[in-house]
């Protein structure tokens, strides 16, 4: 396993441990569509990581190292991004959700992100000091 793979594994592990942590805070202190909200944009983003982490994979992987046309690549983003788009469109309009409770559901890759940043910023000043 490369560094890369150990850093988006690690990456993919917070992704669940903080929607586990903000679903579990807002079923206890936010109403039922709120947390609806936090749990569908959760699972909504983590997937839509997980797609894209694939289609780049299989774009630049030694055996199809841009083989593919990039058109394909950029179709398939776009494509993604509209399946996205309606997913919160139709949330939204069923009155499934509440938005803002989506909106923090669809931030918790960012989320992992900064906080795997911060932790490896900690690292790295905490050794520098000793």
């Amino acid at each position: 396993m490369t560094d890369r793979d150990k850093l988006l594994k690690q990456i993919k592990t917070n992704n669940w441990i903080i929607l586990l942590i903000l679903g579990t805070l807002s079923s206890v202190f936010m109403s039922v569509t709120f947390t609806s909200g936090v749990i569908l944009g959760g699972l909504t983003i983590i997937a839509n990581f997980s797609v894209l982490q694939h289609t780049i994979r299989c774009a630049f992987s030694d055996q199809g190292a841009m083989r593919g046309k990039k058109m394909s690549l950029i179709a398939k983003y776009y494509l993604r991004l509209a399946i996205m788009g309606l997913i919160i469109y139709i949330l939204i309009t069923r009155g499934w959700v509440d938005p803002l409770g989506l909106t923090i559901g669809l931030s918790i890759v960012i989320l992992s992100i900064l906080n795997f940043g911060i932790r490896s910023a900690w690292r790295t000043s905490s050794r520098e000091a000793v």
